[in-house]
């Protein structure tokens, strides 16, 4: 067998790893849904290479509002390597305790809300902590890791905890342990590696059953599309109430931001339908 067929085979085992997940997807779909329903939005944070799922999520073709991309640049911007804002840096402000409950001080959230936080290992201290600062504030967690590869790594964290434990449910992408799944004759260690196949795979089976839900409670779904779809008009009537959308519903989370106890928080009841 060639590398590549190498390779593509063990991406099937992927979707095979995913598709066994099928309960677990359609939980997090329900929690999602019920939160869009609700007026709110869901937070989606990944630092490193995780970021790739948060922005697969929202914005881009083939999705809809209600998802809150959080991407930190300082933890996220790759493409530099060394020098200023490189790779280094990253990795070093990646387990840098307290940076988390920083970046959501801009927020003001609801027990209405719910998370979707990404780390193929689960043990670095940020999305950790993240995990935990949305608990604090009554958010559900939903994690996407690498099982095998979290199993098998050392949390950075002092007290050992990881992403999983901080969460309500737990995703694997099925990549193995160090991620790279192949094996080239002569080379020392493996290379190409899935969390992002695996990752890509949840987000959307996620989307899809998600944008179930919202239809079959008649919401009005604004879900980014071509023009070579629908035309460049459509396109563009799509893409503008898009983001006004996700800009109303981002101004809800400034609102009352810092404004103290004078200023109620109390939101209202979510919206449900069918079994969720």
């Amino acid at each position: 067998m060639g590398v590549t067929a190498d390779y593509l085979a063990r991406c099937r085992e992927l979707i095979d790893a995913v598709e066994r997940q099928t309960e677990s997807i359609q939980k997090a779909a329900d929690w999602f849904a019920a939160t869009i329903l609700a007026g709110r939005m869901v937070h989606c944070f990944g630092s490193g290479h995780s970021r790739i799922l948060v922005e697969e999520m929202w914005p881009r073709y083939g999705s809809f509002p209600g998802f809150n991309p959080i991407v930190e640049l300082s933890l996220s911007f790759h493409n530099l390597v060394v020098g200023a804002n490189g790779q280094r840096q990253a990795m070093f402000l990646e387990n840098v305790s307290g940076l988390a409950e920083r970046i959501l001080r801009n927020y003001e959230l609801s027990p209405l809300d719910t998370a979707l936080v990404v780390s193929s290992s689960g043990c670095n201290v940020v999305p950790i902590e993240m995990a935990e600062q949305f608990r604090q504030r009554g958010v559900r967690v939903v994690a996407i890791v690498s099982q095998q590869h979290s199993d098998a790594s050392r949390s950075q964290r002092a007290d050992g905890r990881k992403l999983t434990d901080f969460s309500d449910l737990v995703l694997d992408t099925g990549a193995p342990v160090g991620d790279a799944m192949v094996r080239v004759p002569g080379l020392e260690t493996p290379v190409s590696p899935g969390s992002t196949i695996g990752g890509c795979l949840l987000v959307n089976s996620i989307k899809a059953e998600v944008a179930l839900r919202l239809t079959n409670a008649g919401h009005s779904l604004k879900v980014l599309t071509a023009g070579a779809v629908v035309g460049p008009e459509r396109a563009r009537e799509l893409f503008e109430a898009a983001y006004d959308e996700h800009g109303r519903r981002l101004a809800q989370l400034y609102a009352t931001l810092g404004a103290g106890p004078e200023i109620s928080r109390i939101p209202q009841e979510p919206r449900t339908t069918g079994s969720f």
